[in-house]
């Protein structure tokens, strides 16, 4: 069988992403590491977008395939492990014939599921996305001096990106309670918490810009994009580690993905923000006009 060079050049691509992190702790700054961070997001979202679900999926399920199989033979199985019909929800081909359960559940639902819930997804996938790279901008270019009309406007474009992305997660979740892949009511309600802790932190951010504090303002800004990174990257690096461990439990390994990935985004923001930038509210020497 070919090898699925997508695949393998997503992992080349992790390896190199690792070492840049090893690298932004020795130097004490993260840029590369964050560029190469939303140029992946960026490819792997587009994906879905240019090629569709059918292509996207089993991509997306054949990065997993690897290590949630580590340990086990071609034919022995697990409880959090699935086949698919015709193994079509997973490009490794007769390497790999049993899948992360949730994978198999997700390729099903979306690509022999009805046209609406696929466009819910193209719709949420499309919006996060923008959100994501215009909080980066935003951090980037703080709204001070001749970047204020401009931090306000991307503020605003952003704002609204990330409520239609957040709108459609959420609703799309509300049909997970009868998939017991994904671990049924407590997914749904795990992808409510994510949302809040997302959204919640979006909003804070906003009304502090609006009330002036500035220190705060950028504060809750660091916070937002913590639980953005959490609830994008934390999410997936979190399934590669506790996806072999867990698989003789169902669902265990994605619910813990679902309710921990933002918080756990948001605290590691946190603790980058005292330890790094030194930002706190009582340095705030300047006040933003309210929008």
């Amino acid at each position: 069988m070919s090898l699925p060079w997508d695949v393998l050049a997503v992992y080349a691509a992790l390896a190199v992403w690792a070492g840049l992190l090893v690298l932004g702790f020795r130097r004490r700054t993260f840029g590369p590491f964050f560029g190469m961070g939303i140029a992946i997001l960026l490819v792997l979202n587009v994906r879905y977008l240019v090629s569709g679900v059918g292509v996207a999926i089993p991509a997306f399920v054949g990065i997993y395939d690897v290590f949630d199989n580590l340990g086990l033979g071609r034919d022995e199985g697990a409880p959090a492990l699935a086949q698919c019909v015709d193994n079509a929800c997973s490009v490794w081909g007769d390497r790999y014939t049993n899948h992360p359960s949730w994978g198999v559940a997700f390729y099903d639902r979306f690509v022999n599921g009805p046209q609406s819930r696929r466009t819910m997804l193209y719709t949420h996938i499309f919006f996060n996305s923008i959100a994501f790279v215009l909080m980066h901008v935003q951090l980037a270019r703080p709204g001070t001096g001749p970047n204020r009309s401009q931090h306000r406007l991307i503020g605003k474009i952003s704002f609204a990106a990330i409520t239609v992305g957040t709108f459609f997660a959420v609703w799309l979740s509300t049909e997970h309670g009868s998939v017991s892949e994904y671990g049924g009511n407590l997914s749904m309600v795990g992808f409510w918490s994510m949302s809040a802790v997302v959204y919640g932190s979006a909003i804070k951010s906003v009304i502090t810009a609006r009330s002036g504090d500035v220190a705060q303002h950028r504060v809750w800004a660091i916070r937002y994009a913590g639980a953005m990174w959490g609830a994008f990257w934390l999410f997936r690096v979190m399934l590669v580690i506790t996806g072999p461990l867990l698989r003789n439990y169902e669902s265990a390994s994605l619910l813990i993905s679902i309710w921990f990935s933002a918080p756990l985004g948001l605290l590691v923001a946190e603790t980058f923000r005292r330890r790094f930038s030194g930002v706190t509210s009582s340095n705030a020497e300047r006040q933003l006009t309210p929008a």
